[in-house]
């Protein structure tokens, strides 16, 4: 931007130069210089803290599906990254041995539940004791219970989808066992309800922002446009920020001044859906300070947003 307004001034001189209105000598040339340094200094460096810069990118949520109940997969009715809606169903598991659980918990209820009924007539008649009657009673609250966890396990055979999304890299065949343990998920789900648009400020312009700031993006997948939005949260904490519990010294480590993440919702919900997750782009902010140096983000980013139709690279 430095190097375009330079030259405008150049052409400027130029003019001036040839309709005979400034000297034709080498401090009328040398002046650019100083044009260049004012621009620096009045313009460029405030703007970096007035209006910061930084990479954004769409995320979304990956989700690990683990089923809750272990056994061979019968079916597998999702399709690798077609779209699907919450409570489709994913794959289901074998249910025999669940169901069979569940029928003999249903028979052994019906039994106490009779047995209950026995002993309260023969209670009522002084042939039996309360004991009875109590100790029968909690077992059939007992057998209620362990009903309800085999009815929810044989439920769970059936995996849905967790929200609307899409699976990918879809491998699970029928006859596959799956197992509950989280190392082994059975598939991966790509939750597409929600995205979250996330930019990269460097930490000694952090102190300018605020909440409902205005922001800026584009992004490589659209060229030639811009999409509008507003500071949602700033993340106070980066990732040499955190202390993870492992039982062992932390290794001392050379510290980099890491970016912090800044939560950006867009105005236009609808381009949510619009740009898919991994997009990557430029995001500019524009804080209450140095509000001189905004249009000159601003005319930035929509060149670098024109730029994008032929540079593949951020």
């Amino acid at each position: 931007m430095i190097a375009f307004m330079t030259l405008c001034y150049v052409a400027v001189l130029a003019a001036l130069v040839w309709l005979k209105l400034l000297p034709n000598t080498i401090w009328t040339w040398l002046s650019t210089l100083a044009w260049m340094l004012l621009l620096f200094v009045v313009l460029f460096i405030p703007m970096q803290w007035g209006a910061p810069a930084g990479s954004a990118r769409i995320i979304t949520y990956s989700v690990q599906i683990i089923p809750n109940v272990a056994g061979p997969v019968t079916e597998v009715p999702a399709q690798p990254n077609s779209p699907l809606k919450q409570g489709d169903v994913l794959f289901k598991i074998d249910p025999t041995i669940y169901q069979a659980a569940v029928d003999g918990k249903r028979a052994q209820l019906e039994y106490q539940k009779l047995r209950l009924e026995q002993y309260k007539e023969l209670e009522s008649k002084a042939a039996g004791t309360r004991f009875q009657v109590q100790e029968t009673a909690a077992a059939v609250e007992r057998l209620k219970a362990e009903l309800e966890q085999a009815e929810w396990n044989l439920a769970e055979t059936t995996v849905r989808a967790p929200s609307d999304g899409y699976a990918t890299y879809v491998a699970l065949r029928p006859g596959q066992r799956v197992v509950t343990f989280p190392l082994q998920p059975a598939m991966t789900f790509i939750d597409t309800s929600r995205h979250l648009v996330g930019v990269q400020i460097q930490q000694i312009y952090q102190r300018h922002l605020r909440i409902g700031q205005p922001v800026e993006m584009a992004f490589k997948v659209r060229p030639g446009k811009i999409y509008k939005g507003k500071v949602k949260f700033i993340y106070q904490v980066t990732n040499q920020g955190q202390s993870v519990i492992s039982g062992t010294v932390p290794i001392a480590e050379k510290i980099h001044a890491e970016p912090f993440f800044v939560r950006v919702d867009l105005d236009d919900k609808s381009v949510e859906n619009e740009l898919p997750a991994g997009s990557a782009g430029t995001a500019t902010i524009y804080t209450d300070s140095a509000g001189m140096t905004h249009i000159i983000r601003k005319v930035m980013i929509r060149m670098e947003s024109f730029l994008n139709y032929i540079n593949p690279w951020l």
